[in-house]
């Protein structure tokens, strides 16, 4: 039964697959395993480059021995003799392997070496002729047999979709995408230790909740066998994270996965990371600064510049981020005026006066002022804020988990970071009250049960929480995928994704037997 399944692989093999099968036999019947363990470099190519990269060809005179291991990248062959390209994961360098130099058995693992195999080379270093850096091959081996050949060597992948399903080819073939994959890493190190050095503690909480909560945002549904139970995986760590502030931390973070069941576009992945954090004590004023210096930092030492270019534009991580009221921003990009943002029927008017609104208009009369603001912001101001940008001043409504401000109950004390039009940040002081907290998970309760699938349900086990006493606290999280874009002039968030969520891939036409 077995055999029917590795038939059925193996016989959508090409003739040069087929080829390289052979070269994988016959390196086995010489005694030199196609898949060996125990190889390991004493130097990569970028320390080879730095160590000799300025000497002449007549100056570097005979070096110690070092062992290379890498992929072939490109093979020139003159029978007796080859160039062969290597790329080692820090750069590319050059094996040069001779008949009358490499051993016997080195020279003969060359000749069943392919463009794509992963190699080793053991040798001293040259310039050649041409004064280009090598490493003459005193022995050779094939580590690993490539039994399938890379792209077409000049232009790689060129499919955008095989780019993310294959990102394994595409890494090898694209070094510039393994330096943007491996720049997300740095971005993320950098934040950790950003908040290790001002004494956060870094937490794990659930990944699955049996209520989803902590943001609007349809969750996946799982099941667990054992309890019977219903499960969500989680949308946001939020509700959790607070109630480690009752519990007596003062400043907390996760680096967190979360998922969400809505579409895929160029900003959005069911499955994404963000930072969030809470500290008791402080307000969504102190985050902005916080904020502020993060952003900064990132750029400075992570991009080596606080001047970032995305697409045409230039935005100044260095400069002082401005800092906008939600109704300021929208008479600023719009025509409507102060007093138009309350007055309904204006709002709707405008609305309806634009032919790109991707809201069904005849929904608009059951939207309340605030959320007629907000739908104005959305659709008309948020692409516009290219320089990052703090707005400020949220409507209640549209915020259930934030505190009222003192002096104006219709908003909440919260901002939401825009840069290059992106949301990259949402912060806000804690509500903490929990009479107000079950109110206004009452009022999402309501909304579910009237079809919004975004809504939540109450979590009366976080409403008892808060009726401990949560101290005064702000919170904020940082979508890192979006911030890795703007980094990395990145147009879709594919690209710094590791493996983005694609449709399934069908391998063979359904046949009858």
């Amino acid at each position: 039964m077995r055999e029917k399944y590795i038939s059925q692989w193996e016989d959508q093999f090409n003739e040069q697959m087929n080829v390289r099968k052979e070269k994988r036999s016959k390196l086995s019947e010489a005694n030199s395993h196609p898949y060996k363990h125990g190889i390991k470099p004493t130097a990569t190519a970028s320390e080879l480059i730095e160590k000799f990269g300025d000497i002449a060809k007549e100056d570097i005179g005979e070096t110690e021995t070092y062992e290379l291991v890498g992929r072939a990248m490109m093979v020139r062959d003159f029978g007796k003799a080859a160039f062969i390209q290597v790329d080692d994961g820090t750069t590319r360098f050059q094996f040069y392997v001779k008949k009358s130099i490499t051993s016997e058995e080195g020279f003969a693992d060359y000749k069943l070496c392919d463009y794509g195999d992963i190699i080793w080379a053991k040798g001293t270093v040259f310039r050649t002729g041409k004064g280009e850096l090598s490493l003459e091959a005193h022995d050779f081996k094939v580590v690993t047999k490539s039994l399938r050949p890379l792209p077409e060597k000049f232009h790689g992948l060129t499919d955008q979709e095989l780019k993310y399903r294959m990102r394994y080819v595409d890494m090898i073939m694209s070094p510039e995408s393994r330096d943007k994959l491996r720049t997300r890493s740095k971005v993320v190190r950098y934040i950790r230790e950003f908040f290790y050095q001002d004494d956060w503690l870094e937490v794990e909480t659930p990944m699955m909740h049996s209520i989803a909560g902590g943001a609007a945002a349809k969750p996946f549904n799982t099941h667990h066998n054992a309890l019977d139970m219903e499960l969500f995986m989680r949308i946001a760590p939020e509700l959790h994270l607070k109630r480690l502030i009752v519990g007596g931390y003062e400043k907390v973070f996760e680096m967190n996965r979360c998922f969400r069941n809505e579409g895929l576009s160029v900003k959005h992945n069911p499955e994404f990371t963000s930072v969030e954090f809470y500290q008791a004590y402080a307000t969504y004023e102190d985050l902005m600064v916080f904020t502020e210096k993060l952003m900064h930092g990132i750029a400075k030492d992570v991009i080596g510049s606080e001047k970032i270019v995305w697409g045409e534009n230039e935005i100044d991580f260095g400069a002082k981020f401005r800092r906008l009221p939600m109704s300021e921003a929208v008479i600023e990009h719009t025509s409507l005026s102060a007093e138009d943002l309350k007055d309904k029927v204006k709002m709707i008017s405008f609305l309806k006066s634009k032919d790109e609104l991707e809201v069904d208009p005849n929904k608009l009369d059951g939207l309340s002022t605030a959320k007629l603001m907000v739908l104005c912001f959305e659709e008309f101001v948020e692409e516009k804020l290219i320089q990052p940008t703090f707005i400020t001043e949220y409507p209640t409504e549209v915020s259930p988990l934030s505190r009222r401000n003192d002096s104006n109950p219709d908003i909440v004390d919260r901002f939401e970071l825009f840069i290059n039009g992106w949301e990259i940040a949402n912060a806000f002081n804690e509500l903490n009250d929990p009479t107000d907290q079950l109110g206004r998970f009452a009022d999402q309760a309501v909304m579910k049960d009237g079809g919004d699938d975004e809504a939540c349900d109450p979590d009366y086990d976080y409403v008892r929480a808060l009726e401990y006493g949560m101290p005064p606290t702000a919170g904020e999280g940082i979508g890192i995928d979006r911030l890795v874009m703007i980094l990395t002039n990145s147009s879709t968030i594919r690209d710094v994704i590791l493996f983005p969520l694609l449709k399934k891939e069908t391998f063979f036409e359904n046949k009858e037997d």
